[in-house]
């Protein structure tokens, strides 16, 4: 937390710090100017206004310092808990993305890695500047942070409206749509007009200069200057009835999902655009704005016809596109300004602007207002869609193959090689790729939100986490802790596919014997329990002990960090060639979480026979994991559903009672009709 020292110290003169405001923590900060000290900005930490958790589930702070123009002067990290960061990729990439913020406007509508360079120009509704690679979900929380404590600051001190998050704002309802001609539309109330007249543009420019040039408007002054007409062209019950089928088609192609085409047309003496207007680019003479928060109007060049009254078939039109990361909100007033310019002289001749002000609003029953406090996450799933089917169609492909696995324990190679061919998926799209390794983090850092007495929405940052937990949860309930350790852990498919590169090589892992089996299995639920009570009273010691996982430096980072993490990383996949995924038996935090969690399984889904444990051993024999016991059961909380013991059991010549038995009746003559087991599980 910051004081009035420590801010004199971060803005040394000529700023000066003043005194705390009473009620807004906020410091007003003063500029020596001549025999002034006027207020040139407000210093404030965002864990004061938005403590939204970070991926750690500890909230970010930031000092930020805000000029009275809604301008950025300056950005820090005061505090942060974000395990990517810390000893990980290093604070450096973080302080590089804040410094980006600097000369920004809170008037703009900030993205992270949607446009194609960073801008500054404040003048402009959009500003995008660079994220992190992989530490997407903690910068997004960041900028939500930082936007939404600014925001605050500035509708209290800078007076701004209570405009909304870009995010959370209503959406056109597509559903809607009634036949209307043009006047039924103005009754509706989604088409608006407005007719300026001469006099009253007189008199905007009576106390200027240029007051008194408009001989015409002098001479007929109730007679129209401009009027100006608007229409929602992406409402449905507009677009359609205004453009022709072919033209309404076309449009939904150019918007992009939240985009937004907005119809503008003049009549009378002054054009919506001048003469030497290009097509395709930003009007200069119109202007929109939200609750004083600026719109960028784009033309979108649209070369079609419209279903327009007679009255209006000479009017000049255009259609501007405002694009989703705008934010407009379709609830709110639309504040449209057109802009009249008037010069006197012929050398160096004086400028004057007038604006003339029109706002449309459009009716309840054609938008959907938002439905929640906290939108911004959706960026990160709609910026990702196509991951995430890919994602949900891999979760479905595997759920399927587990709950009907006759076809795939058909034979070892069959189910070797959909199981090779699955965990590199795992590992290189998942893991890699994605970034969807699931972590203790994760854990902790529920633990430290709901400690604190925060929401879990800064889980939603991150959605291929979101997805895979969810899945992963639901077969606790079905097959156990193994689905998510054998098949959808990117650390634990590194090491079972390397273990199987190795024993192609001809290095045979040890094996522990049964007793120190069972000892060493313990001591991962002590490692949980130590991490797990750190996260009840240390956030920083936390930060420490999680770096047992060596999943941020193998599958996050790609081994890209300092040496020590490296070589425990490099350590623990080395070794699983040594004792068969030794880390994930022995020593993992998650895989101690989930296999308590994984005693919520319902059903015994692996098949025994009555001969399995007494007299047979061959499943237990066969088990890498050492998760049958010597009776023939199955140990559920230690059996990583590698299936090997299914194939067995299903195949009439690796099993050996069922072996034995067909032996037996060839023997004897009989044509052998036996059942596949005597005493089965049930999925």
């Amino acid at each position: 937390m910051m004081n009035r020292a420590a801010l004199e110290k971060a803005f040394p003169s000529p700023l000066i710090v003043g005194e705390k405001d009473a009620e807004l923590p906020v410091w007003p900060i003063y500029k020596q100017d001549a025999t002034s000290t006027p207020i040139v900005a407000y210093a404030f930490e965002s864990i004061d206004f938005a403590p939204i958790p970070g991926f750690s589930g500890t909230p970010m702070n930031l000092l930020v310092l805000l000029d009275r123009d809604g301008i950025f002067m300056d950005v820090r990290v005061l505090s942060h808990h974000e395990p990517v960061f810390l000893e990980g990729l290093g604070e450096k990439p973080l302080l590089r993305f804040v410094e980006q913020y600097k000369n920004l406007s809170i008037k703009q509508s900030i993205k992270i890695g949607l446009g194609p360079s960073t801008s500054g120009k404040t003048g402009s509704a959009n500003a995008y500047i660079d994220g992190v690679a992989k530490a997407t979900a903690s910068v997004r929380i960041l900028n939500q942070s930082l936007l939404a404590a600014s925001l605050r600051v500035a509708r209290a001190k800078l007076g701004y409206g209570d405009g909304k998050d870009p995010d959370l704002i209503a959406r056109i309802r597509s559903d809607v749509y009634e036949a209307r001609d043009w006047k039924s539309l103005e009754r509706a109330g989604l088409i608006t007009r407005k007719i300026f007249s001469n006099a009253a543009v007189e008199a905007a420019f009576s106390d200027t200069v240029a007051a008194g040039l408009d001989a015409e408007g002098r001479a007929q002054p109730q007679a129209p200057f401009v009027e100006m007409v608007f229409a929602h062209l992406n409402v449905p019950s507009v677009g359609r009835n205004i453009l022709p089928p072919q033209t309404w088609e076309y449009l939904q192609k150019r918007l992009d999902p939240g985009d937004h085409a907005l119809l503008v047309m003049t009549k009378g003496r002054y054009p919506l655009v001048a003469d030497d207007f290009v097509r395709g680019t930003v009007p200069d003479r119109l202007t929109l704005t939200q609750q004083k928060l600026p719109l960028e109007l784009r033309d979108l060049d649209l070369d079609t016809t419209l279903n327009v009254p007679s009255e209006l078939a000479d009017a000049q039109w255009r259609v501007f596109r405002v694009i989703a990361p705008a934010g407009l909100d379709p609830a709110l007033p639309l504040e449209f300004e057109l802009l009249v310019t008037r010069t006197k002289g012929q050398f160096k001749p004086e400028i004057v602007r007038k604006g003339f002000q029109m706002s449309a609003q459009l009716p309840e029953a054609y938008f959907q207002v938002a439905d929640a406090d906290s939108k911004t996450w959706r960026l990160s799933w709609t910026s990702r869609w196509w991951e995430l089917l890919l994602l949900l169609g891999a979760l479905a492909l595997l759920a399927w193959r587990l709950a009907k696995p006759q076809w795939l324990t058909a034979s070892p190679e069959r189910l070797q090689r959909f199981r090779t061919g699955y965990l590199l998926f795992t590992l290189v799209f998942i893991g890699w790729y994605a970034q969807g390794q699931l972590s203790i983090v994760n854990i902790t850092a529920v633990v430290q939100a709901l400690v604190a007495g925060r929401g879990l929405g800064f889980m939603l940052y991150d959605p291929m986490t979101v997805l895979l937990w969810v899945f992963v949860i639901v077969t606790f309930f079905v097959w156990g802790r193994g689905t998510f350790c054998g098949w959808l852990c990117p650390f634990g498919a590194l090491q079972d596919l390397l273990s199987g590169v190795s024993q192609r090589l001809g290095l045979k892992p040890l094996t522990v014997s049964a007793r120190w089996d069972a000892r060493l299995k313990r001591v991962k639920f002590g490692v949980l329990a130590v991490i797990f009570l750190s996260a009840f009273w240390s956030v920083t010691w936390t930060d420490r002990l999680v770096e047992v996982e060596p999943f941020k430096t193998s599958i996050t980072l790609n081994f890209v960090r300092e040496w020590p993490f490296v070589l425990w990383a490099v350590t623990t996949v080395l070794a699983s060639t040594l004792v068969y995924k030794g880390f994930c038996r022995y020593v993992c935090p998650l895989g101690a979480a989930v296999s308590v969690l994984g005693r919520l399984r319902r059903f015994d889904w692996i098949a025994r026979r009555v001969e399995c444990g007494s007299p047979c051993q061959r499943c237990r024999s066969d088990c890498a994991y050492q998760a049958i016991e010597r009776s023939g059961a199955i140990d559920y909380n230690e059996c990583f559903q590698c299936m090997d013991c299914v194939v067995i059991h299903d195949s009439k010549t690796l099993c050996v009672p069922v072996f034995l038995e067909e032996r037996s009746q060839r023997e004897r003559g009989v044509i052998p009709i036996l059942p596949l087991s005597t005493q089965r599980g049930t999925v």
